[in-house]
């Protein structure tokens, strides 16, 4: 009989299991607190369940936990990359880093990712696999402890498209945000999608107030196809609709992600048309000096051009920040470490069951 993720169960699933096992109800409160307050890592930890339970549950239920296969640390601003070994073999990565405001976690939602973006290295190997929603929160529940650090603030932007494993990021965002549980606040969480229109809708009816971040990285079409696959299905203005519905719905600013690639997507043209473009909306733009993949041949946009980018929109009234980059020195893109780490793997230069920490 396959066992139950019980992690990734609500506080309402979790109280029918265990009135099913003839547990009387205040039993799910006590094991959810420790699933994710105390976001314990073996089910003996639970000190005030009895002996008997606790056997029962190990018996009837899988309880996830990730291991770190790699953590590196940057010597420029702290920022810490983790490598994490999933129950099946497979590796995902996460990013911890200091802001003013706090720590902030950015978090796979897919074991690679199928979309296609050519400036991305998750993309490089296509989709392995969802990942479950108990598989995000722990990226989360590990991190803190390791960290030993309170993380204030959650990104959905590392591999993966969040809207392509809708149903368990959704139910991701429930478990994280109950404040039963891990209780961080659904505004301090940031959802980026590559332009998934159907997504965008459905996700304006969830009631979930959280920060949508576009992956926006051009202001025309064909631009945009080049650099993203994905958008010859959802064109701008379907996006862009979908984009402003999630507004009305929510009464959330949205965010523009916008990589600057040289000579691709970052000319004063392209400023004034990305000016035009999202006039009356209601965000404002991230620009993104692109990190280097070894594998495309796009190179970064220099400081001047960024700059000029920057002030070009500025002047046109639309709010616009260079976001700072952070964990440059440790393979900081979404993608480079694991794909790194599987290379290495696959040559026998690493041995997969080790934690290899990197600073």
């Amino acid at each position: 009989m396959e066992k139950t993720d019980i992690r990734s169960l609500s506080f309402s699933e979790l109280e029918h299991l265990i009135l099913e096992m003839g547990e009387r109800p205040f039993r799910a409160g006590q094991i959810y607190g420790w699933l994710h307050q105390k976001t314990v890592t073996d089910f003996e930890q639970m000190g005030n369940l009895p002996k008997q339970l606790r056997k029962r549950l190990s018996e009837s239920c899988n309880l996830t936990v990730l291991k770190p296969v790699q953590v590196k640390v940057s010597s420029i601003d702290k920022t810490r990359k983790y490598l994490f070994q999933l129950a099946d073999g497979n590796v995902i990565e996460s990013v911890w880093m200091q802001y003013h405001h706090g720590c902030s976690v950015c978090i796979s939602s897919q074991v690679g990712c199928r979309m296609g973006c050519k400036f991305c290295a998750s993309t490089l190997e296509g989709l392995e696999r969802d990942l479950t929603a108990a598989e995000m929160l722990e990226q989360v529940y590990r991190i803190q402890a390791l960290s030993e650090e309170r993380i204030s603030h959650i990104v959905l932007m590392g591999s993966g498209e969040p809207f392509d494993n809708y149903e368990n990021v959704v139910r991701f965002l429930r478990l994280v945000s109950d404040e039963r549980g891990f209780h961080i606040s659904l505004r301090n969480i940031t959802v980026s999608t590559c332009g998934i229109v159907p997504g965008i809708r459905r996700f304006a009816e969830e009631g979930l107030p959280v920060t949508l971040a576009l992956s926006l990285h051009a202001p025309k079409d064909k631009v945009r196809q080049e650099l993203m696959p994905v958008a010859k299905s959802y064109p701008l203005d379907e996006v862009l609709d979908a984009c402003k519905e999630y507004f009305t719905k929510t009464g959330r600013r949205l965010t523009f992600e916008y990589s600057l690639v040289k000579n691709v997507n970052d000319n004063p043209g392209e400023a004034m048309a990305l000016a035009r473009l999202l006039k009356g909306m209601h965000g404002h733009v991230n620009l993104i000096p692109v990190n280097p993949v070894s594998e495309r041949n796009f190179v970064r946009s220099d400081k001047r051009a960024i700059l000029e980018f920057q002030r070009i929109l500025e002047q046109a009234g639309i709010a616009v920040t260079v976001r700072r980059e952070m964990g440059r020195d440790i393979q900081g893109a979404c993608g480079q470490l694991r794909r790194s780490f599987l290379e290495k793997k696959e040559q026998g230069s690493i041995d997969p069951g080790k934690e290899n920490k990197g600073g």
